[in-house]
């Protein structure tokens, strides 16, 4: 059902996207040299919207410092006020250095703990370039690529039937693509959807290498610096594989100042990074089995 509401979600985005193309079409001199004043900013106020990247770059010369921490359970067998609704423990977590090279080009590194299931000890890069960007009279989206690369540097296991057993240091590495399509309706709603290729070099014999997965979010603004999101992945995979795993849905409150932007969620996902929240979240939010967490940005500007 949920993944319906995501196909419908992408139609809506492009809707009127042949008079755009009309609109553009009767475009003239003028209009080219204002250019700025047509674009649609903002469409949403960070570069991830709650486990997943949005549509938004760094401006050129920005350096963003993210913090960003998962605890355990909320509730379930392994959560409530024993372990002070999951406080006491801490699934993830990453630290990160993101850098835009231009308006529309973004680079970063990041190092995580890694959630254990099955991998630890994680690095992460990621290239991120804004293709097309909305406009007041015009182009109708916003769309963005995104390529990531994961590696893990955690001690191999002896149990040669473990996906942690690594024979070949190739087998360490995972890789995503992402293609992010988004639009702002208005001051008040933003939507994304986003198809994400995952693949992994190594897997267990009920996994799969390669996984397509649809994504969602939608981003509701309440003031100039509050703002409530919602994203969900739907996993495409074949029939009878990977019966332990569930889709990731997260729900979060974002609150801005200046330079700045912090993020608290709830989401049934343990780690951070596609090749993790898409492929390994084991947890049920039916069950409880979803955990508080929070991102800080800090951002710092060079050569203005």
């Amino acid at each position: 059902m949920i993944h319906k509401i995501l196909f419908m979600g992408a139609a809506l985005i492009l809707a009127g996207y042949s008079s755009a193309q009309d609109t553009d079409s009767t475009a003239t001199d003028t209009e080219e040299t204002t250019v700025d004043d047509n674009l649609v900013e903002q469409t949403f106020e960070s570069t991830r919207i709650v486990s997943a990247h949005s549509v938004e770059c760094l401006r050129k010369g920005v350096l963003e410092f993210r913090v960003e921490h998962r605890f355990g359970d909320f509730a379930g067998s392994n959560g409530g006020v024993q372990n002070w609704f999951g406080l006491d423990n801490s699934s993830d977590i990453r630290l990160g250095f993101e850098y835009g090279i231009t308006n529309h080009l973004m680079v970063g590194v990041g190092r995580s703990k890694g959630t254990g299931t099955p991998y630890r000890s994680l690095l992460d890069g990621f290239a991120k370039y804004r293709i097309l960007q909305q406009k007041k009279k015009g182009m109708p989206i916003s769309l963005a690529v995104t390529g990531s690369m994961f590696y893990t540097y955690m001690k191999a296991l002896p149990d040669i039937y473990s996906v942690a057993y690594f024979p070949k240091q190739a087998y360490r590495f995972s890789y995503s693509a992402q293609l992010n399509i988004a639009r702002k309706f208005g001051n008040l709603l933003s939507l994304a959807v986003m198809p994400t290729l995952v693949h992994r070099n190594y897997v267990a014999a009920d996994d799969q290498n390669t996984l397509f997965a649809l994504g969602g979010a939608m981003r509701w603004s309440l003031t100039q610096r509050w703002g409530i999101m919602v994203e969900y992945h739907q996993v495409f995979q074949d029939k009878g594989m990977r019966t332990n795993n569930f889709n990731s849905l997260g729900f979060a409150v974002e609150w801005l100042t200046f330079g700045h932007n912090f993020t608290i969620y709830v989401t049934n996902s343990r780690g951070f990074g596609e090749t993790q929240f898409i492929t390994n979240t084991y947890d049920n939010w039916l069950k409880g089995q979803f955990r508080i967490g929070f991102c800080i940005g800090r951002k710092f500007e060079f050569g203005h």
